[in-house]
């Protein structure tokens, strides 16, 4: 016997008593029945050879579960057993009453079983089950009036029943077995009233039976890939998706999966894995063709040709083939029909090139690649579309490593994971540069690392071997776009941006919004670009660089003329946006965009700062391209354009980088307010980080160049900067001062915004240093100007300073509701820079009210937003504030006033 948990390879035969349970028989007759069972297994048992006692049995009630040591031959299970069993039901049934007679099923199954402390379990057990229990096996014993019917597996027919000198394998008929997760085909024997003999049978499954030929069982599979790592949802999918049908429904459709995606994105390798992992699924015929759609050979596979190719893989006499294509495609469907085949149609170009391809019977299953996604094999044959990605991290590395000796791999693991992050996770990339690690063992992989970051995508190209290098896999994707899409594809490799909008295609091409979006489309079916939700498209940055390389062969003038109208297209629409977000915002017109350029329709602001964010990684790199192009009046509206957005975002570092650009691009702009504004801008971005030695730099020059071109606004500007800045340097009484004069110049230029503006902010400040009276009443008169004027942010900030003035007075009921109200205004405007602050505010008259569990639900939130935000030293203030609190008791009074 096998220890527990050991897999032992055992006969396995498994008896049913038909109708067991049937209601003539009482119990006496079952326990009777079920004796005579006994009697006649271990009888039959016998007379094959087999002991009784060595055989591990189990009980089923109305049958019996044996499995045969491995040392007993497996013939005489089938060519003795079954006939032993009827010879002995004979002897039973003559003896006792009509109740107690029994006519019994029989499966022959072997496998590997394992042992364990319940009983035995396995896969091949639970086949034996199936077996079994297959209808057509219990209507073969229904339809016979012998007293036996015997199912084998297709496996011991093959072995064993097929080369027989005792059986007649003419007298078995293949069956079909659907069983819950058991597909197969098995064989039924009825040895005391066999079949007719029927000699046809003898060439299946071994063999195809075709017109002319000598028959043939055709396994065409290329192997299968070494080292394949991952994928195991994709290979779920397929599983899912090209799940056999043994007995299908009327009118049941073959199983086909498409399987699309770029060039080198492992494909292939995943179709060949998965094929290889299920070959005993197709016992028939496993065929195997590359169509060459996207290949260095030139033209894809003519479908005539690939007919003719499966023709001859199943042994059709050449003299007798068909010269029609629809004949010799007829001939393949009939060949093939009620067969288990797999049949794997690789690389392919069209539809058209698949569907002479296809069989016509639900027992076959296809499964098809291309860089395509053949919409009419999804919308006609009912193709099951999947779209292969990129690997995840963990696949990659483990792609990377495995190709590497271990100790290579070990000993830099850093250098690995840059190799995969810089191949992007990419399976052919990752190949490549598995290859040129191999092929230079001496050379350590940072080295490797440094050379693919300096050279990017020539790093995988190679001269002599197409298939081998990246930029020439995915050039072959290029033969099927016309003239227009191919130029559509070069320019998107240099717009701006990690992803872009149809919209912004049409500008960046000069096309019409049908033809701009209809070529995206030809490049999304070809898998050089990926629809993203919101209507974005995104190429991997692989896809992108080759694309960049292709723009090269454009004019020169064609690129800067795409790259000046999506510029502009981008800058036009941020500025629209940016009206929408301020509309109190002084209006700094950009100048006029090119010919042709409509910016996106942002209807309110929702919209624009649901726009702003979307784009907000292209919008940075948009001014990068100004900067490249020498457009410095678009680097510097660009700025003052988002400038709103990333304040209320607390973008913090792209304000400061996109200012710096501004600040550059401004010295060579004839208005002297644009100097003056960017030094603002620019200062007041240096203080939100803590850059404060730079930020008053930059203020003193801002506040001087307004002075000396008497520009009374931009003075007042520049003062309310200065003002913030000194308070986030520490410095409430020197910040105080610049707030009262800022509120002198607002006033004097009858500006009731920015006049509610300096009333807040002298009065928040005044507050900071205990004038409480006062500064309540500086906000209230600000609130009151900026209700009158619909100014929400305004109005949010106001009532967070009377929040603050209430806690501070003792009044924490009165703060909860001053800040609640500006939680929900700032919530409203999508100000969350300013979220993270009356967070965490309305988290000390919380704590001071012993609302323990409220103050640390709005501390844990502003901690998380800071953190978002990069806002360390917030932060890790929230966080020291959460600590203390867990440190108290209920019962405790804690004292947390709070200066923010």
């Amino acid at each position: 016997m096998a220890g527990p948990g050991q897999a032992v390879h055992r006969t396995i035969v498994v008896v049913d008593v038909e109708g067991f349970g049937d209601a003539r028989r009482t119990l006496p007759h079952q326990v009777a029945t079920r004796t005579g069972l006994y009697r006649v297994v271990v009888e039959a048992l016998g007379a094959a050879g087999v002991l009784w006692e060595d055989c591990h049995r189990e009980d089923r009630g109305d049958g019996v579960f044996v499995l045969v040591p491995p040392e007993y031959a497996k013939a005489p299970l089938e060519e003795v057993l079954p006939g032993a069993l009827a010879e002995a039901l004979r002897g039973h049934n003559g003896t006792g009453p009509a109740a107690q007679r029994l006519r019994l099923r029989g499966a022959v199954h072997a496998g590997e079983v394992v042992f364990d402390r319940h009983g035995v379990t396995s896969t091949a057990v639970t086949t034996a089950f199936r077996l079994l229990d297959a209808p057509p096996v219990k209507r073969a014993l229904a339809d016979s009036p012998g007293l036996v019917a015997l199912v084998v597996s297709r496996w011991l027919f093959d072995e064993v029943v097929r080369h027989s000198a005792v059986l007649s394998p003419a007298t078995f008929r293949p069956v079909s077995v659907a069983v819950k997760e058991v597909r197969d085909t098995a064989w039924i024997a009825l040895p005391d009233h066999p079949y007719p003999g029927d000699p046809s049978v003898l060439d299946r499954p071994a063999a195809l039976t075709t017109p002319g030929g000598s028959g043939a069982e055709p396994r065409q599979l290329p192997g299968a890939p070494a080292l394949f790592v991952g994928r195991e949802k994709y290979l779920a999918d397929l599983d899912h998706a090209l799940t056999p049908v043994d007995v299908p429904d009327a009118g049941a459709a073959v199983v086909i999966s498409a399987l699309g995606g770029a060039g080198g994105i492992g494909k292939t390798w995943l179709a060949l894995h998965w094929a290889h992992r299920h070959a005993d699924r197709f016992p028939d015929a496993q065929l195997f063709v590359d169509l060459r759609g996207f290949s260095p050979a030139g033209d894809p596979v003519d479908p005539a040709v690939a007919v003719r190719g499966f023709l001859d893989a199943l042994g059709v006499d050449p003299g007798r083939l068909p010269t029609d294509l629809d004949a010799q495609a007829a001939l393949y469907r009939s060949l093939v029909a009620g067969r288990r085949m797999l049949i794997v149609l690789d690389n392919a170009a069209t539809a058209e090139q698949v569907v002479p391809l296809l069989p016509g019977t639900p027992t076959c299953t296809v499964l098809v690649t291309s860089r395509r996604k053949l919409g009419s094999l999804i919308d006609r044959y009912g193709a099951r579309h999947l779209t292969l990605d990129i690997l995840d991290c963990d696949e990659a590395r483990a792609l990377l490593t495995a190709r590497l000796p271990a100790d290579r791999a070990a000993a830099e693991p850093d250098a690995v994971d840059e190799l995969v992050a810089l191949c992007g996770a990419y399976p052919l990339a990752l190949a490549i540069t598995a290859r040129t690690a191999a092929t230079r063992p001496a050379i350590p992989l940072t080295e490797i690392a440094a050379e693919l970051r300096a050279l990017g995508l020539e790093a995988l190209d190679h001269d002599t071997d197409p298939a081998a290098s990246l930029p020439t896999v995915l050039s072959w994707s290029l033969r099927h776009l016309t003239e227009q899409q191919r130029t559509v594809f070069a320019l998107l490799g240099i717009a701006p941006g990690p992803d872009t909008t149809p919209a912004a295609v049409a500008a960046l091409t000069g096309l019409p919004d049908g033809p701009a979006r209809r070529a995206l489309a030809a490049l999304e079916d070809t898998s050089l670009l990926e629809r993203r939700p919101g209507g974005r498209y995104a190429m991997h940055d692989l896809v992108r660089a080759y694309a960049a390389t292709t723009a090269h062969d454009l004019p020169d003038d064609v690129r800067e003329t795409a790259l000046t109208r999506v510029v502009d297209f981008h800058l036009h629409t941020a500025h629209a946006a940016d009206q929408l977000l301020d509309p109190h915002r002084p209006l700094v017109r950009p100048d006029p965009s090119a010919p042709g350029i409509r910016p996106d329709p942002l209807p309110d602001a929702t919209t624009a700062l649901a726009w702003l964010q979307a784009e907000h990684a292209t919008l940075l790199a948009t001014q990068r391209s100004a900067v490249a192009l020498g457009r410095h009046d678009v680097v510097w509206h660009l700025a003052w354009a988002l400038d709103t957005f990333l304040l209320r975002r607390g973008h913090r570092r792209d304000a400061l980088s996109m200012w710096q650009a501004a600040l550059d691009a401004a010295a060579h702009l004839p208005d002297p307010a644009t100097r003056s504004r960017a030094h603002r801008i620019l200062g007041h971005a240096c203080a939100r980080l803590g850059l404060h030695e730079q930020a008053t730099e930059h203020l003193d020059r801002a506040l001087d160049l307004a002075v000396r071109h008497r520009d009374p606004a931009e003075q007042g500007h520049t003062h309310r900067a200065l003002a913030v800045a000194w308070e986030l340097r520490g410095d409430d009484r020197r910040a105080l001062e610049h707030a009262r004069q800022t509120l002198d110049l607002y006033r004097a230029l009858d500006q009731p915004v920015r006049e509610a503006e300096a009333l807040n902010l002298v009065g928040w400040l005044a507050a900071r240093l205990g004038e409480y009276d006062a500064a309540r009443d500086l906000c209230h008169a600000a609130l009151t100007l900026y209700r009158q004027h619909h100014d929400p942010d305004g109005e949010a900030a106001t009532l967070d300073s009377l929040g603050f003035i209430a806690h501070r007075t003792g009044d924490h009921h009165q703060a909860l509701d001053h800040y609640r109200q500006a939680l929900t205004l700032f919530r409203t405007v999508g100000y969350t820079y300013e979220v993270a602050n009356t967070l965490d505010n309305v988290g000390h008259p919380h704590a001071a009210l012993g609302h323990h569990e409220q103050a640390r639900a709005v501390w844990r939130e502003a901690l998380q937003l800071y953190r978002d935000q990069g806002r360390d030293t917030d932060a890790d203030r929230v966080q020291r504030q959460l600590n203390d609190l867990d440190n108290t008791t209920d019962h405790e009074q804690i004292d947390l006033t709070g200066t923010p």
